[in-house]
Order: structure tokens, then C-alpha cells, then sequence
């Protein structure tokens, strides 16, 4: 199905704004910008490639507004993260321009169950967890190359899936997670964006306009996010999982 441009334009925007601000806020953005995409026309993998980009300014406005709030992640550096995730981004993308991506969209509702079932249960098995054994920083970095490769291939959920497993490995709540978790998707999406402006899997007339939208909802996303305590965001977090997962369940099996 095709829209005219008037209609684009609005979806665009409008998608834009509320994938910005839910990836502020506990993540999950593509669940937001990639079916408006579809809706309006475009190939999967397009839709994907351009949702990817579109949220690109948007994630890079959160991660500066909670510049202040970084530190180390599990005795893990910020620096060495960003660059575990750079690199993984480039490889996902890269896997997305020259792999076809359906037998990927199966695996996709699995991670998502398992993100959700993290963070509804995360806080008592870190608990369990960190009084039984140590969690060493090779575990973190080897889990943050994976969702760096995740996010550069496909993203959808990511942003939830790094809260559920900071949060089990390095026993630290959603709130104090937003820092880190915006700056790793920003990063993820800025390596991957190189990749798919390059292979040429853009469309740019819907990509601007939402590109638009992410900016103003990642702010708007960020201010809001820094007034909330934790509890309302774990409570939305894990919603907005459990929503994401069966919608995907229901994309992929339905």
C-alpha cells in the first residue's frame, strides 16, 4: 500500500516522535517507526535500513541530554563499550545489506521473550546471582558485541534487551540505565547508518521527515525521563516488552 505525500510526510513525523521518545525512555523505537514504514510502502529491509537512520539524531540528542549521568558498567569502561558497539553495529548492518533477513525474524520474537522475562524477573536473580558467583567484565563485553551486532542487523527491542541484561549481569535498575543504554544505541545506529547509506537502503523521502520527528521526541523523551523514578520506569519498560514481544511473535508465526 502506498500513501501520498501529505500522508507520508504526517506518519513519518508522527512515528518519529513517539520511536524518539520511547527509545529515551525504556527503548523499543523501531517497534514505533518500522510498521509506519511498512504501512507507508516500503520493502522490509528498506523500512528497516531507514527507521535505523531516521532515529539515528534522535538517540544521539537522549545519550547527550544524559551525558552527565555515565559511568562505568560493570567494572566496563563507557569508552571500551562504545567501541565494542561501534564495531558490532558495522557488522550487523553489513550482515542486513548482503543476508536475506527472514530467517533472522523468527529468532527475533525468542530475544524479545527473553528480554521480557529478564526484566520482569531481573532484579531478584541479579540479587541471586551476584551473591553466588562474579560476574566478570569479559561476560559484559562478549553480551555488548552481541547487541551491537543486534542493533546494526535489525534493533527492534534492543534498547529493551540492553536494560534486561545491564540489569541482570551488572544488577543496576532501568533509571540508572538510560545513559548508557541511549549512548550504545546512538552508537549502534551511527555505525550501522554508515553501512546502509552506503549500500544505498535508504528512502530518504520518508527517512527526513521522521528523522524530524525522532529529534523532538528523543528530547522530549529525555526531559521526561530524567523526572521519573524508578519504579514507573520499570513498569513501562517492561509493558512496552511484553507488548513488542507478541506483536513480533504474531509478525513472525501469525
Amino acid at each position: 500500500m502506498t500513501m501520498d505525500l501529505a500522508g507520508t510526510i504526517a506518519l513519518a513525523v508522527g512515528a518519529g516522535v513517539l520511536g524518539g521518545a520511547m527509545n529515551a525512555l525504556a527503548g523499543g523505537g523501531s517497534f514505533a517507526t518500522l510498521p509506519a514504514l511498512i504501512a507507508i510502502g516500503l520493502p522490509a529491509n528498506v523500512a528497516n535500513a531507514t527507521s535505523n537512520v531516521a532515529l539515528l539524531p534522535g538517540a544521539g540528542m537522549s545519550a547527550w541530554a544524559f551525558r552527565d549521568e555515565l559511568q562505568p558498567i560493570g567494572g566496563v569502561r563507557i569508552r571500551t563499550l562504545a567501541g565494542i558497539t561501534f564495531v558490532g553495529g558495522l557488522i550487523g548492518a553489513i550482515l542486513l545489506a548482503v543476508t536475506p533477513s527472514r530467517a533472522f525474524d523468527l529468532i527475533i520474537p525468542w530475544l524479545l521473550l527473553f528480554a521480557a522475562v529478564i526484566l520482569a524477573w531481573g532484579p531478584r536473580a541479579a540479587i541471586w546471582l551476584k551473591s553466588r558467583v562474579t560476574i566478570a567484565p569479559p561476560v559484559l563485553m562478549v553480551a555488548q558485541a552481541l547487541l551491537g551486532i543486534y542493533g546494526g542487523y535489525f534493533g527492534g527491542g534492543v534498547g529493551l534487551m540492553t536494560t534486561a541484561i545491564y540489569g541482570l549481569l551488572a544488577n543496576i535498575s532501568p533509571r540508572a540505565l538510560f545513559a548508557p543504554r541511549t549512548l550504545m544505541l546512538a552508537i549502534a545506529n551511527f555505525a550501522a547508518t554508515i553501512v546502509f547509506v552506503a549500500s544505498g537502503l535508504v528512502n530518504w523521502q520518508s527517512c527526513v521527515p521522521m528523522l524530524a520527528g525522532g529529534i523532538l521526541g528523543g528530547w522530549l523523551g529525555a526531559r521526561l525521563g530524567k523526572r521519573l523514578p524508578p519504579k514507573p520506569v520499570r513498569i513501562w519498560t517492561l509493558f512496552v516488552t511484553i507488548v513488542t514481544t507478541a506483536v513480533f511473535f504474531n509478525r513472525a508465526y501469525g
